[in-house]
């Protein structure tokens, strides 16, 4: 195999000077997450400079630097790193012949990627790429490109934003074959003071398709039509998907599965398939519908995709589930989703909860961050939600959780707690056999401690 980057195709990308010749296979900007041969990056930030963590850097095995002056160890200079990362980024991607897929959206962004991924590592016989855990912002998308193999076949990228104009920039990088956006919620709405504000700045992601380009839309969102003239400018082809009859991508016939998903039989445009979904949840279908919707539009192979589909079991923070150990000797089972939350997600994940066979449901419940002035009747909004759920036990982290409370006082029982700390022990010792526990909440709120304590409970 040939090195990811050279010192002299570093020095070419970035217009950089090399000190002496080296090659890496890989790329990072985070001291921690250096590992040996690895090219770090010494990016410069508000509060730290990249360039004090070389020595742990190169005690790691870091095999070069992209530095902004001369330092000891192997580097490539350049005036500014942060600019020399997204020049990187761009030539990552100049150089490839693979089919690029962009993924944006309020909610679902993650699994959607993931889902691409192993449909296309299926497909690719391992000669696919995608960006790592959450890397969709303008640091995270010019690294990923950057790790990108010149071999690789089929790529996707993540993108997110909190301000308008920010997708713009990062899907000019991306320049993808395809660009998907999941669905549209009020995530962040504080920066922008509506959900057609959020439609607007997701549909930014149309501007950097390539010409034979696809956009793939939600046909179900109340902003398809703003979405589908964006897409119109930039796009070749639009393509719809959803449960509505006149999407392009459909629902024909879906049921619940015995081990907990969804059997669907969905028309493309130009193929039917039956399939299985692993993951549950009605949004988990929609997001399976537009993973469909872009293997079609590359022309990749769909039996794959619906077999990567079936074998997709949750992800940390974003659906994995857990059977846990209960102090009276039984079993319960833990949805966790504490990595995020937006109201649309939150409704997703608790009309989840409420298909599940429990003998009691408990819904652990953190606050949703940058809300804005909306946050209040967002937060209380949750309320029929959770009853249609028939949550036994509301256990609601953060002072934003009060209008919650309050609107459901009366009707659910209700513990409000401060902050993570004060359920870290209260939700464990409540567990009892045949419970089924979602934990959500915004990333901030820490709800993942929670789960951690739960997992050491997790049945072998």
């Amino acid at each position: 195999m040939s090195a990811l980057w050279t010192s002299e195709d570093i020095a070419e990308a970035t217009g950089g000077a090399a000190s002496r010749p080296f090659e890496v296979n890989g790329v990072a900007f985070d001291s921690r997450e250096v590992t040996p041969g690895d090219l770090f990056i010494a990016l410069k930030g508000e509060t730290a400079d990249g360039h004090d963590y070389i020595p742990r850097a190169l005690a790691a095995g870091a095999g070069g630097l992209l530095v902004d002056h001369d330092v000891n160890g192997p580097f490539v200079k350049v005036a500014d790193t942060a600019k020399g990362l997204d020049r990187l980024g761009i030539a990552a991607r100049a150089r490839t012949d693979a089919r690029i897929i962009g993924v944006t959206g309020s909610a679902g962004k993650t699994g959607t990627k993931e889902a691409l991924y192993r449909a296309f590592e299926r497909m690719s016989f391992g000669a696919a790429h995608r960006s790592l855990k959450s890397y969709n912002n303008h640091v995270g998308v010019p690294l990923s490109l950057a790790r990108m193999p010149r071999q690789t076949q089929y790529g996707v990228f993540e993108m997110g934003m909190n301000h308008a104009g920010e997708l713009r920039a990062l899907t000019r990088m991306v320049r993808p074959h395809v660009a998907i956006v999941t669905t549209i919620a009020p995530a962040h709405i504080e920066y922008f003071g509506s959900e057609e504000k959020i439609a607007e700045a997701k549909a930014e992601i149309f501007e950097g398709l390539t010409r034979d380009g696809v956009a793939i839309i939600p046909y179900d969102s109340p902003h398809a039509a703003l979405l589908y003239s964006h897409a119109t400018r930039y796009a070749h082809r639009v393509v719809t998907f959803g449960v509505g009859e006149g999407a392009d991508v459909r629902v024909i016939e879906e049921m619940p599965s015995e081990r907990g998903g969804t059997l669907v039989t969905a028309q493309l445009r130009h193929a039917r398939l039956s399939f299985t979904v692993a993951m549950a949840g009605r949004h988990w279908v929609s997001n399976a519908l537009a993973v469909l919707a872009a293997v079609e539009a590359v022309g990749g192979d769909l039996a794959q995709a619906g077999l990567a589909l079936a074998e997709m079991t949750g992800l940390p923070g974003r659906g994995a589930r857990r059977k846990l150990r209960t102090a009276d000797g039984g079993e319960a089972l833990l949805i966790d989703e504490a990595y995020n939350a937006n109201p649309a997600s939150m409704r997703a994940t608790l009309a989840q909860l409420g298909e599940e066979k429990a003998g009691r449901r408990i819904a652990v419940l953190g606050a949703m961050k940058e809300l804005g002035h909306l946050s209040e009747s967002l937060h209380g909004g949750l309320a029929d939600a959770v009853r249609a759920a028939n949550v036994g036990l509301a256990v609601l982290v953060g002072d934003e959780m009060a209008p919650l409370a309050d609107a459901l006082a009366g009707q659910v029982p209700v513990e409000r707690v401060k902050d993570v700390t004060d359920v870290l022990d209260m939700v464990p010792d409540r567990l009892a056999d045949g419970d089924v526990v979602l934990v959500k909440g915004s990333n901030s709120v820490g709800l993942s401690r929670l789960v951690e304590k739960l997992a050491a409970n997790e049945v072998a």
